[in-house]
């Protein structure tokens, strides 16, 4: 059983299921999921659409607001978990300093695998066109960094119940 549920992103480049796999997690755990898509202001889901990948800037007041939830469940709640690609330290160092605790839920695979997916799907601004330019800037996490890596091949559900077996053990 897990006694304190630390705050969660699970986390990837797109395609990789952060969605479907926060969601099931939330279901799972009893707290509240977000996806960090609702959270880009209408200018990077333009910029996005249009085939552009998003600089630092672009993301920086995007990852403010994520960790701003983070650090805020509702009163209800005892954490969130958050999807959010996370793909550089920087942005991750930024989540933490909301929530020093977080955990990283890594979801990661073959690039084939991945583009196949995003292909396969209907994506409000997420062309697959810009899966090269994520997989280029993803920065593996350190060992200093709270993360549970997971293999994106087999069923969602199946990848929910070894993260929380993983948190359980933590």
């Amino acid at each position: 059983m897990i006694t304190k549920l630390p705050p969660l992103v699970v986390m990837g480049v797109s395609g990789c299921g952060k969605s479907t796999v926060g969601a099931l997690l939330g279901e799972r755990l009893g707290v509240p999921f977000f996806d960090g898509d609702d959270f880009h202001p209408a200018a990077n889901k333009a910029k996005m659409a249009s085939g552009t990948p998003l600089n630092d800037e672009d993301r920086a007041p995007w990852l403010a607001e994520i960790g701003a939830a983070l650090a805020t469940p509702s009163d209800a709640a005892r954490s969130n978990i958050i999807a959010c690609s996370a793909l550089k330290r920087s942005y991750r160092d930024l989540l933490r300093s909301f929530v020093p605790g977080l955990v990283f839920v890594h979801l990661s695979g073959a690039e084939a695998t991945i583009s196949g997916r995003i292909s396969g799907r209907a994506h409000e601004y997420m062309p697959s066109s810009l899966l090269a330019s994520q997989l280029a800037t993803l920065e593996p996490l350190g060992t200093d960094e709270a993360h549970i890596p997971v293999d994106i091949l087999g069923d969602p559900a199946a990848l929910v119940d070894g993260i929380v077996r993983e948190l359980e053990r933590s």
